[in-house]
């Protein structure tokens, strides 16, 4: 079983609890987070020691900027000696993103589109929709396709010998395994042919193959349907049929991006807000400035050209929005840390201010 499917089987244990695979998403994202949560109180505590070690750092620059070589020597030296490593507040970033994209990629499966797909979530229609989709119906026997449609074949096949039936038969590399032979026309059947050598399956079991059934997904509106396979010398091929589809425009999916970038600001004002900008220089006041207004829109404009299925854009928003609560939690966490560190320095001070008086 791959991680795809460990995270698939995860969201239908948690939307059998909670009773919608929405409500499902959320939760899966509020656990990944507190999980999280250590390294997101290492990162903090990172960039609160950076902006304490910056007037420092800005002075090597400044007294050793003729000199690039020494200067980086320097800082380095400096790094070690406070034992600060300033690669330790993007650690938390770089785990984040396999994880996004193990979720990303689960959503966009085949299995939870045709397990969950269909799901209503408050506005949104279904967890598979994207803001501009071609709707079909999976399992119809008629694959609805517009003229630039791409084609994938399922994992697996299930597989016609003389004397026996072979289920589960492993694909290899189905997103390649299939060709579509001559143009995609909407309407009109699709030829389609695997290749013998795609089933993973003994030689002697190949030479043996009548016919195969597999599944082919749209790769542009997610439709899946079951397709027989009829050998033809060494390929399988089948002849499906097709009907036109139009492209609808979703604004629950629209309402789902401008949520997301309007939770991303709040995520980067409460960063900013927590981060001391005395100690920076106009030129860094600005850049930081620029990357909270304009990373949200670039952002919000890549997903509206870029397909991203409302189930993804939900697990976005929550994990925005459980990152904002996260970044307030731990500051003051941080906060009362640092009283703490100041009272003991403050009372260390005053109990050795009172032995110098009791010796005098």
């Amino acid at each position: 079983m791959d991680f795809i499917t460990l995270t698939i089987e995860a969201l239908k244990a948690l939307s059998n609890i909670v009773g919608n695979y929405g409500w499902g998403i959320i939760f899966l994202t509020v656990i990944i987070r507190l999980a999280m949560w250590p390294l997101g109180v290492s990162q903090q505590r990172s960039m609160k020691m950076m902006q304490t070690l910056q007037p420092k750092l800005k002075a090597i620059q400044d007294r050793y900027k003729s000199d690039p070589q020494t200067m980086q020597r320097k800082m380095m030296e400096f790094y070690k000696e406070h034992k600060f490593n300033p690669m330790s507040g993007c650690f938390p970033l770089l785990i984040q993103m396999p994880i996004f994209i193990l979720l990303y990629s689960a959503l966009m499966s085949p299995q939870f589109i045709q397990m969950a797909g269909n799901t209503q979530f408050f506005f949104i229609n279904r967890l598979d929709e994207t803001l501009k989709t071609t709707a079909g119906i999976s399992y119809d026997g008629n694959m609805g396709i517009s003229k630039y449609d791409t084609f994938t074949l399922g994992k697996t096949a299930t597989v016609y010998l003389p004397k026996e039936t072979v289920e589960n038969v492993k694909v290899e590399k189905p997103t390649k395994a299939l060709e579509v032979q001559g143009d995609v026309i909407p309407g009109e059947p699709l030829d389609l042919k695997v290749s013998l050598d795609s089933l993973d399956m003994k030689f002697s079991q190949l030479d043996q193959i009548k016919k195969a059934e597999m599944t082919v997904s749209n790769n542009q509106n997610r439709e899946i349907e079951k397709v027989e396979f009829v050998r033809k010398g060494g390929i399988l091929a089948a002849s499906m049929p097709t009907k036109a589809v139009k492209s609808s425009f979703h604004f629950d999916v629209l309402v789902l991006i401008l949520l997301f970038g309007i939770t991303m600001v709040a995520t980067q004002k409460i960063m900013m807000a927590s981060t001391n900008s005395q100690h920076m220089d106009d030129t860094q006041k600005a850049m930081q400035k620029s990357m909270g207004t304009f990373m949200p829109i670039m952002i919000m404009a890549t997903f509206i050209f870029i397909p991203i299925p409302a189930g993804v854009l939900l697990y976005l928003i929550a994990s925005n929005l459980i990152q904002v609560v996260q970044t307030v939690i731990i500051n003051k966490q941080l906060e009362a840390e640092d009283e703490k560190r100041k009272q003991k320095i403050d009372d260390d001070a005053v109990r050795t201010a009172k032995k110098v008086e009791v010796k005098e």
